[in-house]
């Protein structure tokens, strides 16, 4: 065991109300939220920047692993503070100064072939309306810039937060606007205000897409994957990611093999329309990027392939 260490705590009024329960769904949402005695034990194979974002950072705010798209981090505050974070080591912090903003907007403006912008951090949902518009309009006026994305808690922290103001300033964007909502289990997108935050954002133009993380005594069975999917694909958002668990510090108490990961996803093909499957994807260690990892469906054969059904069966396909 290290030695302690302290990581960023929050929770809203909106989501302390929704954990006062002794169900299921309480329960789920506590485990996400409130610190635990578990998190003090550090193993070897755990790091403060497991996905080596240090390392593609040329300034503060900017990470850019791949070439036609890249990360922008105005701020590392959060309205909630997951206890699973892959940046708890830096989270809670405030947000770039304007002579790092500037520099950051000036990278994005510089090098032409970046197409998508993925605003995070922290999240950005938690930005004055003024912040946000700031950021968008800028975006908004790089010409090779094609895409904006935005990650975001928000939606199912705080939804009281998506109100007419910041509908106004998404409205107003007219490149491919996306919203990527992270949420892990299904009672996070059943509550009414929730469900009308999304019908909103719609409306407002917003496409919404879903990520998740693969995690234990939440979202670690078929069951709950399933219904988390679906909840989401009821409100228009399509599942993008189902991310295996990073090796942030104090975290291994959320950590579901791989073996256990691949199997999950595995026998929910063809269970599950394909609309609600999200992509069960790793980072890979050393900062190199998102790789897939689901089962193999086929293999070579002879003057073709062997393809293997949701049901197990094989079938020959000449190619």
């Amino acid at each position: 065991m290290s030695e302690k260490r302290q990581y960023a705590y929050a929770v809203t009024d909106y989501l302390k109300e929704r954990m006062d329960g002794k169900d299921e769904a309480a329960d789920a949402l506590r485990r996400q939220y409130v610190p635990h005695g578990d998190e003090q034990h550090t193993r070897s194979d755990e790091s403060d920047d497991p996905t080596a974002d240090e390392r593609h950072s040329p300034c503060a705010g900017i990470v850019h692993r791949y070439e036609d798209r890249v990360l922008l981090m105005p701020l590392l505050g959060c309205a909630v503070y997951c206890r699973f974070c892959f940046r708890r080591a830096v989270v809670g912090g405030g947000a770039l100064s304007s002579v790092q903003l500037r520099e950051a907007l000036s990278y994005i403006k510089d090098n032409t072939q970046i197409r998508e912008v993925i605003i995070s951090g922290g999240d950005p949902l938690i930005l004055s309306a003024r912040r946000l518009r700031f950021l968008l309009e800028f975006l908004q006026g790089v010409k090779h810039v094609d895409v904006i994305r935005i990650h975001s808690r928000v939606p199912v922290a705080d939804p009281a937060r998506i109100d007419d103001t910041m509908l106004a300033v998404l409205d107003e964007v007219e490149k491919g606007l996306f919203l990527v909502i992270h949420a892990n289990h299904a009672s996070e997108l059943r509550h009414d205000a929730v469900r009308a935050a999304c019908h909103r954002l719609g409306r407002a133009r917003v496409a919404l897409l879903g990520q998740s993380v693969l995690l234990k005594g939440v979202n670690d069975s078929a069951d709950a994957l399933k219904d988390l999917w679906r909840a989401m694909v009821r409100l228009r958002i399509k599942p993008y990611y189902l991310h295996h668990l990073d090796r942030a510090w104090g975290t291994s108490h959320f950590r579901v093999s791989m073996k256990k990961g691949r199997a999950l996803v595995d026998e929910l093909r063809g269970r599950v329309s394909g609309i609600a499957q999200a992509a069960y994807v790793i980072e890979t260690p050393h900062g190199g990027g998102k790789s897939p990892l689901a089962q193999s469906w086929v293999q070579e054969h002879g003057s073709g392939y062997i393809i293997r059904d949701y049901n197990g069966g094989t079938h020959f396909y000449g190619d």
